[in-house]
């Protein structure tokens, strides 16, 4: 990603807009990183049904990027384009949950696979295969093929949410938002560990290294379709195991 700013030119842009915030300096920050925006709408959008406008997913980054650059405290050093990528994605998000895009029979087919895999792996304590899970559902290895692939375009918000445990805020976090926040992070990494080691390559590339599907089906060697069927598995795998987790520490 090229930003119209180099690097230098951005950190001096920052100091000048910290000791005096003003709209010029504001626009010009904002422009800089626009194309942060571009790339994440079009990674989002890639997962997503055509129907769903990508220029609206950009028009609600841009606005997520606006709200970055108002809030982000140049004295806590953190790199500006890791905070402004939550708040971006967290607006394009927030965007595609308020408009309901995803369709009932869709809905129903995400419950009803969902509470077989989380039902079956609770009890199996281990990842469950393809067979049982057909089996669980009543229909066939081929048919429980169709229904992943069917689901998977509505799984882009679920596993972000888990997946991107960054703070959306510059303020200092207190000590028990800390313990928290290890916590989350130490069962999000058991959670991946208990992956099927395909699906765990498919998200160690997708959502630490930022690969897309395509680009992620070239390093396995094999088809998109295939990868999105990987990612779909392991999102409601990891999603069931955080579910579990969480009641048994409740209990």
């Amino acid at each position: 990603m090229e930003l119209k700013f180099s690097e230098e030119e951005s950190e001096s842009l920052w100091k000048e807009y910290a000791k005096k915030p003003t709209k010029a300096i504001r626009d010009r920050l904002v422009e800089n990183y626009l194309p942060l925006v571009n790339v994440i709408a079009g990674r989002i959008a890639i997962s997503l049904p055509p129907h769903i406008d990508r220029d609206d997913l950009i028009s609600s980054g841009f606005f997520g990027l606006m709200d970055a650059v108002d809030r982000y405290d140049l004295k806590r050093q953190n790199k500006f384009e890791t905070y402004a990528g939550v708040r971006i994605r967290g607006a394009i998000l927030d965007y595609l949950r308020s408009k309901d895009w995803i369709p009932i029979a869709v809905r129903q087919k995400i419950r009803l696979y969902e509470q077989c895999v989380g039902d079956l792996e609770g009890k199996l304590g281990r990842s469950a295969t393809d067979e049982e899970i057909a089996g669980a559902m009543g229909i066939s290895v081929e048919e429980l093929g169709k229904v992943v692939t069917e689901i998977n375009v509505a799984t882009v918000i679920p596993l972000d949410d888990y997946m991107r445990a960054e703070t959306t805020t510059n303020a200092v976090p207190s000590p028990q938002e800390t313990v928290e926040k290890r916590e989350r992070q130490q069962m999000l990494a058991k959670a991946i560990e208990r992956l099927p080691e395909r699906e765990r390559q498919v998200v160690a590339l997708y959502y630490h290294e930022e690969l897309t599907m395509k680009e992620i089906s070239l390093v396995l060697g094999i088809s998109e379709a295939r990868v999105c069927q990987l990612h779909t598995k392991a999102i409601f795998r990891l999603r069931g195991y955080l579910a579990r987790e969480k009641a048994n520490l409740i209990d």
